[in-house]
């Protein structure tokens, strides 16, 4: 077998460690840029991946994350700020990481291996129809993400690989394959960094895609975030402000109408006549807050 990418020398790390601190961070620093175009290259890949995310999430089904070491922290940092940025629901993101968590404190190799334990929690979890599960692993061959996306899929849920070598064998196993195809790493092997970096990238895309196709986000913003910090809250009535056309005082009488609720109180803020009425309005519209202001102009 030739020799993976992910694995190869970099051209230019021969004597990196004699260098000024200042010239051996430049090439780290390119490296990391150049392994980031890497997600460039798979948006085909990553929006079909994103609608496979969304209609899971859509019909009630859960996006589940499986992976491990470096990968598995980039798929936990994508998964954990779901629920608060575009206010999923969090039992509907669930995130498998080889080693439990434990690992999370003590990262070890060992449990990346093992596609039992892989396999046993895809099981414990009743993963089936609606589910979405996304495999992630630089190489594309790591035991426990491939044991997990080979059960899922058997199981009848949609499955997502993303790798980072091309004809990595993960992508046998699954109906979107995601290949980030990477430069070497400047330190051979160590994809916690060019590797991870496109990954994470792409997990980005892909879950923020997936967020505007639910209607979670309106002009760039994000219309179905949880407000629960004084931040978040202020970035909510002027949202709600910017959206609706109308003045901040007038955005936070319609938040405190929707208990916070951006999309409600937006249509309020509108000319909605009150929560109920916007609520209907969203209903109708799938809970996309375009179409629903669109409705809402016959009644202004």
């Amino acid at each position: 077998m030739s020799q993976r990418q992910t694995e190869l020398s970099h051209p230019r790390a021969q004597g990196i460690d004699t260098l000024p601190a200042e010239e051996a961070l430049m090439i780290l620093a390119e490296g990391q840029a150049e392994a980031a175009l890497a997600a460039q290259k798979a948006v085909p890949e990553i929006a079909r991946g994103a609608k496979l995310a969304a209609d899971a999430i859509q019909v009630g089904g859960r996006l589940i994350y499986a992976a491990a070491g470096s990968s598995g922290l980039m798929a936990l940092a994508d998964a954990l700020e779901l629920p608060g940025t575009f206010g999923i629901a969090r039992e509907q993101v669930v995130v498998l990481f080889a080693g439990g968590a434990a690992a999370l404190t003590h990262l070890e190799g060992g449990p990346e291996d093992d596609a039992e334990a892989a396999r046993k929690e895809v099981e414990d979890l009743g993963v089936g129809a609606g589910d979405c599960l996304i495999g992630v692993t630089a190489s594309g061959s790591t035991p426990y993400p491939l044991a997990a996306v080979q059960a899922a899929r058997a199981a009848g849920a949609a499955t997502i690989g993303i790798a980072n070598n091309e004809g990595a064998t993960l992508f046998e196993h699954v109906d979107v394959a995601i290949c980030l195809p990477t430069p070497a790493e400047v330190i051979a092997g160590s994809t916690r960094m060019g590797a991870g970096t496109a990954q994470k990238i792409a997990l980005n895309m892909l879950s923020t895609q997936m967020a505007m196709l639910l209607g979670h986000v309106h002009d760039g913003m994000m219309v179905n975030v949880v407000a629960d910090n004084i931040k978040l809250r202020d970035r909510a009535k002027r949202m709600v402000a910017a959206i609706s056309g109308t003045d901040e005082a007038t955005a936070e009488r319609a938040l405190e109408a929707t208990d916070g609720a951006i999309k409600p109180a937006v249509l309020i803020a509108a000319g909605a006549p009150g929560s109920d009425e916007a609520q209907r309005l969203l209903e109708e519209s799938e809970g996309h807050l375009r179409p629903a202001l669109e409705r809402l102009s016959p009644i202004a």
